[in-house]
């Protein structure tokens, strides 16, 4: 049977902006990339960032789990995903020991994605992780199995996507142990580089005694203002800082971003022609490319730490 909802047809209406726009498919990584979407500064755009570049990658040919660790659920909220109290949540699995298969749901509307839903019990999460043996490891031996269960079912998985709360706290921990990579998020405006050292301190700190292969890869602009002659002076510091790992394309400040998880939806589908849509579809694409380029090691651009 034909899906003809509203947000099917937005989907088909995005995806044929994006063929206009970029032609062909994305690369495939040689392994799945887990990535930590990762800055303790609330408000900089993590959780539109995860659940945009997750959609916009999975629109241009690739799959992408995104794991909501934040309390909130918004990225759950902007996937259209039940996360209220009585839905198996990422909580069960870092608490309860839950197989993440049992978590994770395909977003509707959007072939390729898949989320694994957060509900408010992970507020608590920090508490109880307190005691446990092994805790900043619990999130990512459930990612390891369930990535064997994921190919074995549906092939293999291009992309992990951890959307972290705004702290540094157990949850994040669990993320950057976790993963391989972090993008960090930056705000173009006057706060920017604003306790960055704090979580430059806590990567560098992860890596050196809990896992060894996570390194800083990208860095997103988000919020640029182009009438701003502030956007433009964050932007070539935060360039000077950390070089080729900051992605050319500039997420522009957009109402459209805003509006869009109030619908249930990611922007890619709410207004796929919107200039917020196409800078995260290109961003994608930047990211996708680094496949070929191999991502950039964290090694040596942590001018916090000199």
């Amino acid at each position: 049977m034909i899906d003809d909802t509203p947000l099917a047809r937005a989907a088909e209406v995005a995806v044929r902006v994006q063929q206009r726009n970029f032609g062909e498919d994305l690369p495939r990584p040689a392994r799945t990339r887990v990535m930590t979407v990762a800055n303790q500064k609330g408000g900089v755009g993590k959780t539109t960032s995860t659940v945009n570049l997750a959609a916009a990658l999975a629109m241009q040919g690739l799959t992408v789990l995104v794991i909501d660790l934040d309390p909130q659920g918004n990225a759950s909220t902007a996937l259209s995903i039940d996360h209220h109290a009585e839905v198996p949540s990422i909580y069960d699995v870092l608490i309860e020991g839950r197989p993440l298969l049992e978590v994770v749901t395909a977003v509707g509307d959007i072939t390729g994605l898949w989320c694994a839903p957060a509900t408010l019990d992970l507020a608590g999460a920090e508490i109880e992780l307190v005691s446990m043996v092994a805790r900043e490891h619990k999130l990512r031996r459930a990612v390891t199995t369930y990535l064997t269960v994921h190919e074995e079912r549906h092939g293999r998985l291009d992309y992990v996507l951890i959307d972290c709360p705004p702290s540094l706290g157990l949850l994040t921990l669990n993320a950057l142990v976790c993963a391989d990579e972090v993008l960090i998020p930056i705000q173009c405006e006057y706060y920017a580089l604003e306790g960055l050292g704090q979580l430059m301190r806590t990567v560098g700190l992860v890596t050196t005694e809990l896992n060894p292969s996570l390194s800083v890869s990208t860095i997103l602009l988000t919020m640029y203002d182009a009438r701003t002659r502030l956007a433009a002076q964050v932007a070539e510091e935060v360039r000077a800082h950390f070089g080729d790992r900051v992605l050319r394309t500039q997420i522009p400040r957009s109402v459209r971003l805003s509006e869009a998880p109030s619908y249930g939806q990611t922007v890619m589908t709410y207004d796929p022609g919107s200039p917020g849509a196409l800078s995260y579809l290109e961003a994608a694409r930047e990211l996708a490319r680094q496949v070929e380029q191999g991502p950039a090691a964290a090694e040596g651009i942590n001018p916090f730490l000199r």
